[in-house]
């Protein structure tokens, strides 16, 4: 089992779950209770045998997009602005209640699979109602977000355009129905776009219906340099002070990206205490830049990790991120400027905070949520045992070496198995969802 303690740990233990949270970590061997009652409670344990691999916490992605799991393929080679105006704006407005329901399913069936546990989620401007619907049948924890945007930025089609009032009310209402859903598993943030498709109002909207929720701001920030200069001339501000000042900002905000950011305003993100979520993947396929993660992290900043979404990335590996994250800082800063301890972090208790779940998951500890994952090391592309598995984690693991998972102690997948839904149907009704949604967008 892998602790993290000032540091991460390996130690040889039983956890015991109960009520959906850890209940114990024990030696092995170890009976619970005494006399007949404790023998009753023995006989009544269910057991999952895990001789021989790796008790992990669940891991987390603070950044997704689950509404662009069926663009997967269809959006390459291109810029932010470009792959905005000509793919994913004109296919998020083809989107209905269904293909919305099969892309969330299709994503969170990836992401399970692959040993992600929770994601803070950025959907759409419409249908998030079915994206809820999804994650509540497939046993996923989220935090999601309705997209806000009302200031239409171009390229942006009339179908994704919305008022301000609109989008906060229908926002509003998915927090009163969604948050705290399915025994906590589910919950509600906020999510403008980014600066240049919202107006001030609703962004200062947006922070004050979190704070009324006690629920995160999820946006993008500081992404590429043409972001960033917009930014400064339509506002007259930096961006990470801009959103400061309309109140997203501090423990309850979670930025992606911040590519594009100097030193002042990495100080100031460090003060207010702001998340960031580093999405390398998605930096790299979109010509974005490389995230200054150490200098981040060097300052005091609170750091986490996504995958972005299928459309940007082509998958939701929190595996390769991690792996990626720590390789593509050894050139800039040598062997030694991310290490794998340190990734580790980011995915598991970065990743707690930046949902503001950093009381409830992010490592095996008494009393948090029971989201486990049992690692299978022993393919040949993690042996041989006994070197650093933090180490094998991070620069050798694959998402195929992940044999079960568990959500506040349900089990998920079991020996590699999706557990709550056929993968077949999912893929089955996500590949026919693609091919409508293509041809109503006219890229069939």
């Amino acid at each position: 089992m892998l602790l993290h303690e000032s540091g991460w740990r390996v130690t040889r233990a039983n956890v015991v779950v109960s009520g959906g949270r850890i209940a114990a970590v024990e030696r092995p061997g170890k009976r619970p209770g005494k006399g007949e009652e404790g023998r009753e409670k023995h006989r009544a344990l269910q057991v999952r045998d895990c001789t021989g691999c790796l008790v992990i916490p669940g891991l987390i992605q603070a950044h997704i997009h689950l509404c662009q799991t069926l663009f997967r393929g269809l959006a390459d080679d291109l810029r932010l602005e470009q792959w905005l105006s000509r793919r994913i704006w004109p296919l998020e407005a083809a989107h209905t209640e269904e293909t919305v329901y099969w892309s969330a399913m299709l994503g969170g069936a990836e992401l399970l699979l692959g040993g992600t546990t929770a994601i803070l989620d950025m959907e759409t401007v419409h249908h998030t109602q079915a994206a809820f619907r999804a994650l509540e049948r497939i046993g996923l924890r989220a935090v999601v977000g309705k997209c806000l945007m009302d200031a239409h930025p171009e390229g942006a089609p009339l179908e994704l355009a919305e008022s301000t009032d609109a989008a906060l009310a229908e926002a509003e209402s998915l927090a009163r129905r969604w948050h705290g859903a399915a025994g906590d598993r589910l919950r509600v943030c906020f999510a403008p776009r980014f600066v240049p498709s919202c107006s001030g109002p609703l962004l200062r909207a947006a922070s004050e219906l979190a704070e009324l929720f006690g629920a995160q701001v999820h946006t993008h920030a500081a992404e590429t340099i043409v972001e960033r200069e917009t930014v400064l001339r339509t506002t007259g501000m930096e961006e990470i002070a801009y959103l400061d000042s309309v109140g997203i900002s501090g423990k309850s905000a979670a930025l992606a990206h911040c590519v594009w950011v100097d030193q002042h305003e990495t100080a100031r993100l460090a003060r207010q205490g702001t998340n960031v979520v580093h999405c390398p993947s998605s930096n790299l396929m979109l010509g974005s830049g490389v995230a200054r993660v150490p200098e981040l992290l060097e300052a005091g900043c609170r750091v986490s990790i996504g995958a972005d979404g299928a459309a940007c990335n082509n998958r939701l590996d929190v595996f390769a991120e991690m792996r990626l994250a720590a390789l593509i800082q050894k050139p800039r800063l040598g062997a030694e400027a991310l290490p794998a301890g340190k990734v580790l972090e980011l995915a598991t208790v970065g990743g707690a905070r930046a949902l503001g779940l950093e009381d409830e998951i992010g490592s095996i500890a008494v009393g948090k949520r029971a989201d486990l994952l049992v690692m299978d090391l022993r393919e040949p592309h993690v042996t041989p045992a006994g070197a650093d598995p933090v180490s094998h984690l991070v620069y050798a693991a694959c998402a195929s070496d992940v044999r079960d998972v568990f959500v506040d102690g349900h089990a998920l997948v079991l020996g590699h198995e999706l557990v709550a839904v056929s993968v077949d149907e999912i893929v089955h009704e996500a590949g026919r969802c693609a091919a409508e949604l293509r041809q109503r967008a006219q890229l069939a």
